[in-house]
């Protein structure tokens, strides 16, 4: 879920992404390939870790006969010592180029593998990147994208890989321990996976992970952003919702135009365009400095003069002026570029080839799938009562309307995603597996998606420890966070004294 910082595309190609669905998608933040050579303990260079391997994976695990597709993976084994665990991650929902780092100890993963004399591998998820089962991205073929057959198919890599380092065909799990780890919905794929197959891996470690299929209505962005920009915001929200509800079309255009989105010509795609801002929160980490998008948006609301407004802001009018300026003069350029508004931000064109593409490769389109059929996870307005930085003109048949844009051979009309159902067969927030670290973050958007989401009130104990640090989506996933905020390092150091705790417990079966 819906990186988790956001999908993290460079300004010209964000333009490709005309809805809320992916913008606000939760993933993995990445990291820069290491710059220096990879040797193993005694001393022999190892390959780098861009190497690409291919495992030959189950297209359909109900029905073996149709064959195998070639599932890449990525392998650093510099820490690897005879009986150490091996580490399986995923970069979940994108392509696993790109990602490299996971296997490194600037993550928790590589730090883990560290401490243990471990091995890490980080898997590509099927139907991304090129981890396809066919060569296309069509309703038919996506079929085969369910949360059950990416279970399945760390089951039958962890049981029958012959992993490329030395001694790696006598390390299946049985003979060496295994540790199932991920960040956002990989962390939640993580949390599935211990819930769907007991005893497959000896321990997990699941950062911000999203167990729980649900909407969301931005709550934890309200919480911690600056009060007097979360008041301003509001002000603008409560004034188009007004204007909605009364019907003025004058007002909204009026509205419109004063962020020079005036050629936006449905109202629900203008309301997620003022979304767009707030889902820069997904980009913060508590490595980034106040240079950050979300930060120069909330100073071009609140700074006025050399002077920052109180927690009440400046008000509606000068809101909307400095919101709008903010978009005419900075943002238009970083989410559009030279495409026209409705090109760029409207969802109602079904021709635009964003929504026909079917080659393989698209993140999107598949993360797509995945939301409209399984997990939802929708932003939408809040109920009446609670404050909303986000329209309530946004609920879940907006986003609904888009999976029959993108697979109208799927859906004839807005389909409801099954959640009860994937929360029924995974447990959701209601999971409970021994050896199961659960890492959140108290600044994360996605935390009431999580175990630690408010009210939900879930106990930690030894046994599935849950622990909360004051960071963002996934800030404990990266090393560098750990050095400049001593919350995310607690957290961190809690993951390794447990990992190394559990595999002290392990013992072989075969």
């Amino acid at each position: 879920m819906w990186a988790l910082a956001s999908l993290l595309l460079p300004g010209p190609v964000r333009a490709a992404i005309p809805n809320a669905m992916l913008r606000g998608m939760p993933s993995l933040p990445k990291l820069p390939v290491p710059d220096r050579a990879i040797t193993s303990p005694n001393g022999t260079v190892l390959p780098p870790i861009t190497t690409i391997y291919y495992f030959d994976q189950l297209i359909d695990h109900n029905n073996p006969d149709l064959g195998m597709f070639q599932q890449r993976y990525w392998m650093d084994w510099e820490f690897y010592e005879p009986g150490g665990p091996i580490i399986l991650t995923t970069p979940g929902e994108g392509p696993g180029d790109g990602f490299e780092a996971l296997t490194t100890n600037e993550t928790i993963n590589g730090l883990i593998a560290q401490q243990q004399n471990g091995a890490v591998i980080s898997i590509e998820h099927r139907f991304f990147g090129y981890s396809n089962p066919y060569d296309n991205l069509t309703s038919q073929s996506l079929a085969l994208l369910t949360i059950q057959q990416a279970i399945d198919d760390l089951e039958y890599f962890a049981n029958t890989a012959d992993l490329p380092m030395p001694g790696g065909d006598a390390v299946k799990p049985g003979q060496a321990p295994w540790i199932l780890t991920g960040g956002s919905y990989a962390g939640a794929l993580t949390g599935w996976t211990m819930v769907d197959k007991p005893g497959l891996f000896w321990a997990a470690y699941a950062s911000s992970g999203v167990v729980e299929a649900i909407t969301h209505y931005f709550t934890p962005v309200r919480e911690y952003m600056p009060q007097n920009c979360s008041s301003d915001v509001e002000a603008v929200i409560a004034y188009l919702d007004e204007l909605y509800v009364a019907n003025d079309t004058a007002g909204i255009q009026t509205l419109k135009e004063a962020f020079g989105l005036g050629d936006v010509v449905h109202v629900d795609d203008f309301a997620t365009a003022l979304q767009d801002n707030l889902f820069e929160w997904l980009n913060l980490q508590p490595a980034i400095g106040p240079g950050a998008m979300f930060f120069q948006f909330c100073d071009a609301l609140e700074v006025k003069n050399g002077v920052s407004a109180g927690p009440e802001g400046w008000g509606l009018e000068h809101a909307i002026y400095s919101w709008g300026n903010f978009w005419n003069t900075t943002y238009y350029n970083s989410v559009c570029g030279s495409e026209d508004a409705e090109t760029c931000l409207g969802t109602y064109n079904t021709s635009q080839s964003y929504w026909t593409d079917v080659t393989v490769n698209n993140s999107g389109r598949s993360w797509f799938w995945m939301v409209c059929n399984q997990v939802g996870w929708y932003h939408v307005g809040p109920p009446k009562g609670q404050s909303a930085i986000v329209s309530r003109i946004l609920q879940p048949i907006y986003n609904e309307r888009l999976c029959v844009n993108m697979f109208p051979q799927a859906f004839a009309y807005p389909p409801q995603p099954t959640t009860t159902q994937t929360d029924t067969m995974y447990a959701g927030w209601n999971v409970n597996v021994p050896r199961l670290f659960f890492a959140n973050g108290l600044r994360d958007p996605w935390r009431e998606a999580t175990v630690s989401a408010d009210g939900l009130n879930k106990p930690s104990n030894p046994n599935m420890p849950i622990y909360e640090s004051d960071g963002f989506h996934c800030s404990d996933m990266l090393a560098k966070n750990g050095v400049v905020d001593p919350t995310v390092a607690a957290v961190q150091e809690a993951g390794l004294r447990y990992m190394k705790k559990w595999l002290a417990e392990w013992t072989p079966s075969t």
